[in-house]
């Protein structure tokens, strides 16, 4: 299975290495200056599960453009940013050849759509990543807690092969791998959990463990956390029980500084996925009739938090 990997981060460049690993063959389609540096220096892994660096093969825009993609890939794996999706796309079509399928990684639903849109149903499988890794500024995947969770599935019958033999694939990398005959809910499971995560988090600019010492907190978070559970159950996506009580060990783990990217992201005067996590969580639940006030306000103080960055950059 030939598989490309759109960028090389804390999530593609993760998974892409752990791949390599195992002898796959994987590309990475990244800008010319982190092509540069991968081809030289290797990709890095910084991680609880063990260290290691793996030599990585690298297409850039400019190239394919110019040469064409290196091969006819099987798999394309998307992992930017929800607000880098429409440039990152772009970048990616020249290699997207006549039997490639799509794999996004990002957060929310939204962009389940667009990519249905622009490639068809049949062609985008679903995939949701739990980890929490960074680049280093020397360029390397730091994984910053042991979770590395890997699920993916097919939305048509039409792929279910190649979902599964990915799958299979992946079965044998030093990740958990996890495949969903339901694909859609396992996207639904983990946006209402990151959305409680990166609504709480941002809002009180503390780990879960602080802001639930207090049964005020305690309840707060639960509270935030049903708003999000209500979204789900109106949209015909009720989130299981088993599934509420993985991530209430998270959300509710005394003493845990476990936040989220967007509080780093939020901190670090970067850009952040509030429209994609919990703006379109809100306008979902103003569309349903339900009252979440808390989503709401979590919502509204990043829109003013990228207002005032915005202001300061002027």
């Amino acid at each position: 299975m030939n598989i490309l990997i759109l960028g090389a981060g804390g999530v593609g460049g993760y998974f892409g290495a752990r791949l390599i690993e195992i002898g796959a063959d994987v590309h990475f389609l990244v800008r010319p200056q982190r092509a540069e540096r991968l081809r030289s220096e290797g990709l890095q892994i910084l991680s609880p599960h063990g260290d290691l660096r793996v030599d990585a093969k690298v297409v850039t825009e400019e190239g394919l453009q110019k040469n064409g993609p290196p091969c006819e890939f099987d798999l394309a794996l998307l992992s930017p940013k929800a607000f880098d999706l429409e440039g990152a796309l772009k970048t990616l079509r020249p290699a997207i050849g006549a039997r490639t399928c799509l794999l996004p990684l990002l957060n929310g639903v939204a962009h389940m759509s667009r990519l249905d849109e622009l490639f068809g149903r049949d062609r985008v499988l679903g995939g949701v990543a739990h980890i929490a890794a960074t680049l280093t500024p020397e360029g390397a995947v730091k994984q910053l807690t042991p979770m590395h969770i890997l699920t993916e599935g097919a939305r048509s019958p039409a792929h279910e092969g190649l979902a599964h033999s990915f799958f299979t694939l992946c079965q044998r990398a030093q990740f958990t791998s996890v495949y969903a005959e339901n694909i859609e809910q396992a996207l639904w499971d983990k946006w209402t959990f990151l959305a409680t995560l990166a609504g709480s988090t941002t809002l009180c600019r503390a780990g879960v463990g602080s802001i639930t010492a207090s049964a005020e907190g305690a309840a707060f978070m639960r509270r935030m956390y049903d708003e999000c559970l209500e979204v789900a159950k109106r949209s015909n996506q009720s989130v299981s029980d088993a599934a509420q009580e993985k991530a209430l060990a998270i959300l509710m783990e005394p003493g845990s500084g476990f936040t989220a990217s967007m509080l780093r992201d939020l901190l670090s005067g970067g850009r952040t996925e509030h429209e994609h996590i919990l703006g379109d969580m809100v306008h979902r639940a103003h569309d349903l009739g339900i009252d979440a006030p808390l989503m709401g306000a979590a919502y509204v103080h990043m829109l003013a938090e990228s207002a005032s960055l915005k202001s300061k950059g002027a």
